[in-house]
């Protein structure tokens, strides 16, 4: 009989030889490889192969992001009180078992475009869970003061997959069908839940005694969010501009795949190199809020995103393929760039000041707000698709991009060389 590993308290060491942070680092690296051969994989099937509509691309963004609107603030509640390595094993496994039915439905002849809807939308909801349960993580596995720098590990190896997934998914296109990559994704999500459960930590379920009534807990999460300056600001800015950029990428496989017919390895060249910019800006991003400040660097980088993205509608409007694919890549890259560097400083500021018994409701409230608008955006975009056409489409996400840089733009953030790290703790009166 072997011996239970003990639990990994978080040390101060270096995090390349945290051998516990390496396996959970691995598992995710690996599991993020395989999800971008799905992100590829799937308008490549939905537009080419089953021939959706403006409309029904639409709805197929929706239903993949549905869950951070339906389920999003319970679910922040619910991973407070459970164990977060457990829920994101669970979630690993049940977006596996979504994933693998693709390619049955699909050689059995039987696949439909409602089919894809049910996946993404299955995977959607687990992703909800698994997403809240991995921000709240990180604090519990390194030391405080190594936050930032396990965020950026983590980013920088999210966006390496993100390079090389579209790219292998673009080389094995010319080669399989489409099906055959979501057999890559649900691998992923099953070498992400071993290496998970590898995975050693120190957490201990909240006592059932410390629990109250599940709507009193999410207001004490949403009340964390609202009261707090700068992260309100920060969910106000980020909610438009996903907003936003739904609007435009909604239409992107349309626009790539139909409308300038560079096929798919065109559409894995664009994804990948929108990830080589992710990765330069999450490896960048330290060095730049050392040099331009902590809070400067997030205002800076949501205008100049914000930029980037005005190059996509202009790229429906060249009648060059070759110049729009240009343009396409340098808007990537950029948008990519500036992206991650924003990211990683917005959410390092969340988990230093977040009280860590609020951690999961927080980030739950976060993904309502910026992830909930998601879907609606998705909906409206294959609506105006239809009626107004893709560029026109583009063009008011572009435009409204802009508008959602004003909460952090006209904010003290603009003048912060440093991010406050002191953990603060709003919503007092609704734990009364």
């Amino acid at each position: 009989m072997t011996a239970e590993p003990t639990a990994a308290e978080p040390t101060a060491g270096p995090l390349w030889r945290d051998r516990n942070f390496s396996t959970f680092w691995a598992g995710q690296a690996l599991g993020q490889f395989g999800a971008q051969l799905g992100q590829l994989a799937l308008p490549v099937l939905a537009v080419v192969m089953l021939h959706a509509s403006e409309f029904e691309v639409g709805v197929l963004n929706a239903a993949g992001l549905a869950a951070f609107l339906a389920v999003g603030l319970p679910a922040g509640a619910w991973v407070d009180r459970w164990l977060k390595r457990r829920t994101m094993i669970t979630a690993d496994l049940l977006r596996m078992a979504a994933m693998a039915a693709v390619p049955v439905l699909w050689w059995s002849g039987g696949l439909e475009i409602w089919h894809l809807y049910l996946v993404a939308g299955s995977v959607g909801t687990a992703t909800v869970f698994f997403d809240v349960a991995y921000q709240s993580y990180v604090p519990v596995l390194v030391a405080s003061p190594q936050v930032r720098e396990a965020n950026s590990k983590l980013e920088a190896t999210a966006q390496i997959a993100r390079i090389g997934g579209p790219a292998a998914g673009g080389a094995l296109l010319a080669v399989v069908s489409a099906p055959v990559l979501f057999v890559g994704e649900a691998a992923g999500y099953l070498l992400s839940a071993v290496f998970l459960a590898r995975t050693r930590d120190s957490e201990v379920r909240a006592p059932a005694a410390a629990r109250r009534p599940l709507p009193v807990e999410i207001r004490e999460g949403l009340s964390f969010v609202v009261r707090h300056p700068l992260i309100s600001r920060i969910a106000a800015c980020t909610g438009g501009m996903n907003f936003s950029g739904m609007l435009m990428y909604t239409m992107m496989p349309l626009l790539v795949l139909r409308n300038l017919g560079l096929g798919p390895q065109g559409m894995g060249l664009i994804m990948t190199v929108g990830a080589a910019g992710g990765l330069l800006g999450a490896v960048a991003a330290p060095r730049l809020a050392a040099r331009i400040g902590e809070g400067t660097v997030i205002p800076v980088c949501a205008l100049v995103s914000s930029v980037f993205l005005l190059l996509v509608p202009f790229a429906g409007i060249v009648p060059e393929p070759g110049v729009a694919l240009a343009l396409l890549l340098i808007s990537e890259f950029g948008f990519g760039f500036s992206v991650l560097v924003y990211n990683i400083m917005q959410l390092t500021m969340r988990q230093r000041v977040c009280p860590p018994r609020l951690l999961g409701r927080m980030n739950a409230s976060i993904r309502f707000a910026v992830w909930g608008v998601m879907p609606l955006a998705a909906l409206a975009s294959g609506y105006l698709g239809e009626h107004l056409g893709l560029v026109p489409t583009m063009l008011i996400g572009a435009a409204g991009s802009f508008l959602a840089t004003a909460p952090v733009l006209f904010s003290p953030l603009r003048r912060m060389r440093t991010l406050p790290d002191e953990v603060l703790e709003y919503g007092a009166a609704d734990r009364a």
